[in-house]
């Protein structure tokens, strides 16, 4: 028995004994994981807007701007004439509007609805103080570049001692001076163009103000041919008793009212104290096109068939002189002279 278990120790003895003699087992060797490539995702491009057309092309057209001094439809035909002429020589496309009021011509400018203004001294300082315009040219008219304003009333009113002219037509003069010819007009109803109107509100209004004449609330009657179709429409003060007008606007309305110029009687004429109207443009054009807009308006005004344009073009504008802005500096002056704010109009 002793015997028997010894044998099967020593069995189990070299069992152990191999087992511990056997080469370890080894992993089979794996092969790196490799990642899947990856697909690179590229945004699709996206759709770009093609540039705008480029100004003065037909898909982007210059636009010039009038005032509204005149017959609205007048005006769009003569400025439409000077337009063509215009795009002739430059090869810019150019169309013509009329805004309402100044107010909307100064706005058109600054909005970028208007390239071109032919601004009034007022409207254009203003709108050169808000940033959008710069001038270009001044109008001539006979050679000046300053005008006066005038004073006119019904005939029918002077026939029946309501007023009296202190103008003589012949001689070109006033016969008495500002105080005792506007005295006249104390408590009378004026009827005014816009209040930004050089002649047509603000200096006339300034001059009764100075000198202490006090009138009724205005007719705000926009234009000067409106003025005086509404004097001419009033022999007994229905519209308004008298009227502010550039001198002479008269002539404006002898197609509508031939007999204009005996029926409206001009009472008197102030100096020529206010600088002519404009030819600005938008403070942000591009400045090649500015000057190649002012070279074809001072090519145009060479010629007496260019002249000619102009003055059909409904402001009666002789000729054009090139100006910066300094050339309104005096009458600035003058401005505040009359208590004209300027910043009650930004």
């Amino acid at each position: 028995m002793k015997k028997l278990f010894l044998f099967v120790s020593l069995l189990v003895v070299a069992a152990m004994m191999l087992t511990a003699c056997k080469p370890a087992a080894t992993e089979a060797p794996t092969q790196a994981a490799t990642e899947a490539p990856t697909e690179v995702v590229t945004e699709a491009p996206q759709p770009t807007e093609p540039p705008a057309p480029a100004l003065g092309t037909p898909e982007n057209p210059i636009i010039m701007a009038l005032a509204p001094s005149a017959n609205t439809q007048e005006l769009i035909a003569g400025g439409e004439a000077i337009a063509a002429r215009m795009s002739e020589i430059t090869g810019y496309t150019i169309n013509v509007i009329v805004p309402t009021n100044y107010a909307a011509l100064i706005e058109a400018m600054g909005s970028g609805n208007a390239h071109i203004g032919w601004l009034p001294t007022v409207p254009y300082i203003v709108a050169y103080e808000k940033g959008y315009a710069t001038v270009g040219l001044v109008t001539l008219r006979s050679g000046a570049d300053h005008y006066g304003f005038q004073f006119v009333v019904n005939r029918a009113r002077i026939e029946d001692g309501t007023f009296t002219s202190y103008y003589d037509p012949v001689t070109g003069t006033n016969t008495a001076d500002a105080a005792t010819a506007l005295a006249q007009f104390n408590g009378k109803r004026p009827c005014y163009t816009d209040p930004l109107s050089s002649s047509g509100y603000l200096v006339p209004a300034g001059l009764l103000a100075t000198l202490e004449i006090p009138t009724r609330a205005g007719a705000w009657v926009q234009g000067h041919p409106t003025v005086i179709k509404s004097i001419y429409l009033s022999p007994r003060g229905e519209i308004c008793d008298f009227g502010a007008t550039y001198i002479d606007a008269r002539n404006a309305v002898t197609n509508d009212f031939p007999d204009v110029n005996d029926v409206v009687v001009v009472v008197y004429v102030s100096d020529p104290i206010i600088p002519n109207d404009t030819v600005s443009f938008a403070a942000d054009l591009d400045p090649q096109i500015r000057q190649n807009l002012i070279d074809a308006l001072l090519e145009i005004a060479s010629t007496e068939d260019g002249i000619q344009l102009l003055r059909d073009g409904g402001y009666s504008v002789g000729g054009l002189a090139p100006v910066d802005d300094s050339f309104y500096d005096e009458y600035r002056v003058y401005l505040e002279s009359i208590d004209f704010d300027i910043n009650s109009y930004r």
